[in-house]
């Protein structure tokens, strides 16, 4: 059987002031009446079944995750009693899945993308399911065509084809991953034609990576198989919280995806945008003719261009006068201003701020 899991554990500093520890990015209606989250489940609902949708959170956020998706049985939110990276959170579902349906094929998503058309992507994530029953033992990564040199995604590097040139959802192997790359490396990946971004979702069997786990991170597959044999027992809670937190905090690239052998990758041909910063909100919002973008009920713009505009509140008005290339966030606590090029710098703020001792989330 197929199933889906979305990791939606991060608080998303990047976008502060409207994200906070009680209420994380994943849950912030950025785009209408819609969560992030929302709108990533109404995404995997063209493929797999809403009982089949797991979520991964952080404990702190997990009853708001679940007023927040009543579609999904409130057991499949599963929060982490401390964040131990997506390693340790795609081993804990592979496990407790495994528990169920030891021929489980499972799809790792974010909660955090914005990704369109939603039809394509059930498409491509159908294609994605169908290669993992076909080459049980290889892991599925989904690689985006890059449209400009990034140097804040990290890359796939394609090699030989494994499906037809005809196929509309072509998929090769591997032959590398690649870190965030400088300005000039990301030109040379760009114009080579055979890197792309690394979306950060994958599909696989659930014997397949929990082989990887055990290959490449014994004790932490040693910790989750003794939680996922206890998973909805009597104590079965006490061991989860007692065990996870011990785990040591590592990534599923680090962990796995970088020195696994069997790997493909599907190329999703959507647009796709990672939250993770104000600024990418260009990319994703209408433009009026100056280049500005807002999530915003009253704004007005005098003489500026290209700016980046988010409010929640209804009633409050944001004028800008003579400004280019400036994000301005407002909400009840806090109103962010910065320029475009600093938005990756929110999270140093915040960051600074928490040191202060100042109450900023």
């Amino acid at each position: 059987m197929r199933y889906a899991i979305i990791m939606a554990g991060g608080s998303g500093t990047r976008l502060w002031p409207l994200s906070r520890k009680s209420r994380p990015k994943q849950l912030l209606r950025i785009f209408g009446q819609s969560s992030l989250l929302s709108l990533s489940v109404k995404r995997l609902q063209e493929v797999v079944e809403a009982s089949n949708i797991y979520v991964l959170t952080n404990a702190d956020y997990a009853s708001a995750v679940r007023d927040e998706l009543h579609e999904l049985p409130a057991e499949n939110v599963i929060g982490e009693p401390q964040g131990r990276d997506t390693a340790n959170a795609i081993g804990l579902a592979a496990a407790i899945l495994n528990e169920k349906d030891p021929e489980a094929v499972m799809g790792v998503f974010t909660a955090d993308h914005m990704i369109e058309p939603i039809d394509v992507f059930g498409q491509t994530v159908t294609r994605a399911f169908e290669l993992a029953e076909k080459y049980s033992e290889s892991l599925i990564t989904f690689g985006i065509k890059p449209t400009w040199a990034h140097t804040g995604l990290g890359y796939v590097q394609a090699g030989e084809p494994v499906t037809s040139s005809e196929d509309d959802y072509q998929a090769f192997k591997v032959r590398s991953f690649k870190e965030k790359p400088s300005s000039e490396l990301a030109q040379e990946y760009l114009d080579s034609g055979q890197h792309y971004w690394n979306s950060g979702m994958f599909v696989w069997g659930v014997r397949t990576i929990l082989d990887q786990l055990q290959q490449f991170l014994p004790e932490s597959y040693k910790a989750l198989q003794e939680i996922a044999a206890d998973w909805g027992k009597d104590g079965g809670e006490k061991t989860f919280q007692q065990i996870f937190p011990t785990l040591q905090k590592i990534s599923i690239d680090y962990a796995v995806m970088e020195k696994a052998q069997n790997v493909l990758m599907v190329a999703l041909p959507c647009q796709w945008v990672d939250m993770g910063s104000w600024s990418v909100l260009s990319d994703v919002l209408p433009m009026d003719k100056e280049g500005n973008v807002a999530s915003a009920a009253a704004i007005e713009f005098l003489d500026s261009r290209n700016n980046v505009i988010v409010s929640e509140d209804e009633n409050h008005l944001l004028a800008l006068i003579g400004l280019e290339d400036v994000i301005v966030v407002h909400s009840a606590e806090a109103t962010l201003i910065c320029h475009k090029s600093q938005a990756q710098a929110v999270k140093d703020l915040v960051a600074r701020m928490e040191r202060q001792g100042r109450q900023c989330l």
